[in-house]
């Protein structure tokens, strides 16, 4: 379909060529702009062949038909204008379309045809002039090629940079999941494990307590990582159901795993309950686990206190405790408090975290909450 209208654009230059001769060069020139419309498939396929067709044709409506004696001057070029505007029509999405090599090379070849064809065929005083229009003309076609072409070029790059942004931000996502997950587990299962050595021979009963800790501990963070690696294959939001994601309802059960690693969690709720936008609700909880984490690792003390505050515009969690405190920028933490900022600033709230006064250490995340929301997670 595309090359038959090619091979019918043939046909119209061959009947405009053989036409009346006492047909004016407009009336030529026009419609051999009209016939250029039968190239608009091949010029999307193969803009270099199309270019060369439409190239030919104008020269041949140009060159071919015999010039009346009574027709002006300025009414023969405007018969070369108008059928060399569809060259440049054409030569201007090869610029836009084409590699700059090819793209420079069709724009020269087309120059020179029409230079020669003007110097040979303008009237008079009209040779300079006519150069200078069909320059003109083909700077212009050639210049909105370029243009489209950085708009194109322009747009790609802002897709690419935004899908390396998008993986960027995913690649970040999983870590912090991953890391909140696994590095509180580990440390429970490591204190347990070091409670377990030290006393298999003279406390059985304790020793016993500290291996089943360690087993549920184990399964807890295999179900976690076997749900991440689920959701991460799955292909679209419609496929099989996995567990839900953990979320302040999970923060006793949580509060009882960190009592079996020796860190007593108190926990404290005010203000009004209600269901949470669920990526608040496993923001809320991944940082209350990472700062039992850390109380755990690094606090040297037997409890802490969690306390959560409902609020009407804003969600609070505060995790305190009277133990050895820490450095204020949380290095020593390695990537807990990191995750908990990057956490906090993706839902717009605020992080505090250092030590206290009166000693220990305090983690505070005041996360904002959209109007009432009426529905569960």
């Amino acid at each position: 379909m595309v090359w038959a209208g090619a091979a019918v654009y043939l046909l119209m230059v061959g009947l405009l060529v053989g036409g009346a001769p006492r047909a004016s060069g407009t009336v030529h020139g026009a419609g051999a702009l009209l016939a250029a419309s039968l190239l608009a498939g091949a010029v999307r396929r193969a803009p270099l062949p199309a270019l060369g067709l439409a190239l030919l044709g104008s020269t041949a409506v140009v060159v071919g038909p015999p010039t009346s004696a009574h027709e002006s001057p300025a009414a023969a070029y405007q018969g070369e204008f108008l059928s060399y505007l569809a060259v440049d029509v054409v030569l201007g999405f090869v610029v836009a379309t084409r590699a700059r090599r090819p793209a420079v090379v069709a724009v020269a070849v087309s120059f020179a045809v029409q230079l020669l064809v003007t110097g040979l065929f303008a009237h008079g005083d009209n040779l300079t002039v006519n150069g200078l229009i069909a320059l003109l003309a083909m700077a212009a076609s050639c210049t909105a090629g370029l243009l489209a072409r950085e708009r194109r070029e322009h747009a790609a790059a802002l897709r690419t940079q935004e899908v390396a942004e998008a993986v960027t931000a995913e690649r970040l996502r999983i870590a912090r999941e991953l890391h909140d997950m696994v590095a509180h587990s580990i440390g429970i299962i490591a204190i347990q494990a070091g409670v377990g050595s030290r006393v298999i021979r003279t406390q059985p009963a304790e020793a016993r307590e500290a291996l089943s800790a360690i087993e549920a501990t184990s399964r807890e963070t295999l179900s976690g990582l076997r749900r991440t690696l689920v959701s991460l294959r799955q292909a679209d939001r419609g496929a099989a159901a996995v567990a839900p994601l953990p979320g302040l309802a999970d923060i006793e059960r949580l509060a009882a795993a960190t009592a079996d690693a020796g860190v007593r969690v108190e926990v404290r709720h005010s203000g009004d309950q209600r269901p949470l936008p669920a990526d608040i609700d496993l923001s809320a909880y991944r940082i209350v686990q990472e700062a039992l984490t850390n109380v755990v690792r690094h606090a040297g003390t037997g409890q802490c206190r969690v306390t959560i505050d409902h609020g009407d515009e804003e969600l609070s969690v505060e995790i305190t405790d009277d133990g050895r405190g820490g450095t204020g920028n949380g290095s020593g933490h390695g990537f807990g408090l990191i995750g908990m900022r990057e956490r906090v600033a993706l839902l717009g709230g605020h992080l505090s975290a250092g030590p206290r006064p009166e000693g220990g250490f305090r983690v505070t995340a005041r996360l904002p909450l959209p109007a009432r929301v009426g529905v569960a997670r």
